[in-house]
């Protein structure tokens, strides 16, 4: 597609018009759509600086791609140079961790942030070689004026994501980037076999790792060797390729049901079975968070939104709900019960079998903050109700059974607060995100605290604001 047809559809796009004259790639309009709705403003100069010089060294030298920086050289470095571009190797967030190239290119890149320091995901600055590539797990070009940013429109830049081996997750992105007529058409696959050239060593390197700690400690007997990220390398090969480690403590529930007692080895961990078994623990944090989440046995789980909703309800409904009366309470009459079911499937593949079907109900012991707080206003503990109330249950939600259990939720809280609560429990709910633009809140603060109380004055001057 030639650069003038790219312009007038970049422009009609963003200005909600409608243009005879062609369509973006896929890749590029589902990248416009996430930056747009992510408030990303085409108009936007130069990309946010995220670390200083003073930082950036340490970061750098901890980085597992700091390894592989002679091999990026090697593949990459001669032909940037050669052909007016420069390389770039980020993290798995887009911050810009090494950068080198053509002198001329470089100082060109200085002005839109192109540097070390700097952070090139898709939220920060638009559609991009790095943040797209991250954002899609593929390798992906962006030419032009398929950058969002107009700033953009100037540059090509082609990224590729580099997968950990060990985890599975992303690294980070190694890109060339450089003006936009200087594309190549080898240049997707040449960055790509960076990528892949990446990869292959760590591999080598995860391989190496595992051979030492199977050499140093003993997997034989009823348990398994696992590395820090969790891989099993040896013993109970019957756990699959992968358990996942609590954040804290000495034991894992398996997803037979069966305790693990973990030893940690320094470079590793055994896992020594034990012929106890456990019912699995749900816990939900709900209030006040943008991002919700849950411990499953120890192990944090972030949840989307939905998944969380979701959770919430089956939480309430101990006995269990049908797709259809789940769908209600989510979507209202206009649900359609098989969207709820492909979220099911998804959840309960995050999840272990944490959730069972017909009825959908959770089958593990199940506590949240939520739960707690309703217990806790139920026996007039208003002490412990204060401090785990946190702020409004799921604040992003919009599912009618969530906004009304929300509401209901809060209008208790602040009642038993504003009617029987001490000074204490009630300048801890004037620290949340409702309870700190209440007007009576702070006006029975300012009445109930001395004068000499630093806290008599803080709510003095949040009554002044409020009433401003």
């Amino acid at each position: 597609m030639r650069d003038p047809s790219i312009r007038r559809i970049h422009e009609a796009y963003v200005t909600g018009q409608r243009f005879a004259g062609g369509v973006p790639r896929d890749v590029i309009s589902a990248s416009w759509r996430r930056c747009l709705d992510a408030g990303i403003d085409p108009e936007s100069h130069e990309a946010p600086l995220v670390y200083d010089e003073g930082v950036i060294g340490e970061i750098r030298s901890a980085h597992a791609l700091s390894a592989l920086l002679p091999m990026f050289r090697q593949t990459l470095l001669q032909v940037a140079d050669e052909t007016a571009q420069a390389m770039v190797i980020t993290n798995a967030v887009g911050d810009v961790l090494w950068r080198e190239g053509h002198r001329q290119v470089l100082r060109r890149a200085d002005r839109i942030g192109l540097a070390e320091g700097f952070r090139w995901s898709e939220p920060a600055v638009g559609t991009n070689g790095i943040g797209t590539a991250l954002a899609t797990g593929r390798a992906t070009h962006v030419y032009s004026a398929e950058h969002l940013a107009r700033v953009l429109h100037e540059w090509s830049c082609t990224g590729a994501p580099v997968i950990d081996p060990d985890t599975g997750q992303i690294l980070g992105c190694v890109d060339i980037s450089g003006a936009a007529d200087s594309l190549h058409p080898a240049t997707v696959a040449l960055v790509r076999a960076a990528a892949r050239l990446a990869e292959s060593d760590l591999t080598l390197r995860m391989r190496e790792r595992d051979e030492r700690l199977r050499s140093r400690h003993d997997a034989t007997g009823p348990g398994a060797l696992v590395t820090l990220s969790g891989r099993v390398i040896g013993g109970d090969l019957s756990l699959g390729p992968r358990v996942r480690l609590p954040e804290s403590g000495e034991r894992l529930l398996l997803s037979d049901g069966r305790v693990a007692l973990i030893e940690p080895l320094g470079d590793g961990y055994r896992l020594c079975l034990t012929a106890s078994r456990a019912t699995s623990q749900l816990t939900l944090t709900v209030l006040g968070v943008h991002q919700p989440y849950a411990y499953l046995n120890g192990a944090r789980i972030p949840l989307s939104l939905r998944h969380a909703e979701i959770l919430t309800l089956l939480a309430s409904h101990p006995r269990g709900l049908t797709a259809e009366r789940l769908c209600c309470l989510l979507y209202g009459d206009g649900g359609n019960p098989v969207t709820i079911r492909a979220e099911i499937h998804r959840l309960r593949a995050q999840l272990d079998g944490a959730v069972a079907a017909k009825p959908y109900r959770l089958t593990c012991e199940v506590s949240g903050d939520f739960l707690e707080v309703r217990q806790a206003l139920a026996t007039g503990e208003l002490a412990k109700a204060a401090r785990l109330y946190q702020g409004p249950l799921l604040p992003r939600s919009e599912a009618p059974a969530i906004r009304r259990a929300r509401d209901e939720l809060e209008v208790r809280v602040r009642s038993e607060m504003l009617s029987r609560g001490s000074v204490e429990d009630l300048w801890a709910y004037a620290q949340t995100s409702t309870g700190q633009d209440d007007a009576e809140v702070h006006e029975r603060l300012v009445t109930m605290l001395p004068d000499a109380d630093q806290r008599h004055a803080a709510a003095s001057a949040r009554l002044d604001w409020i009433d401003d």
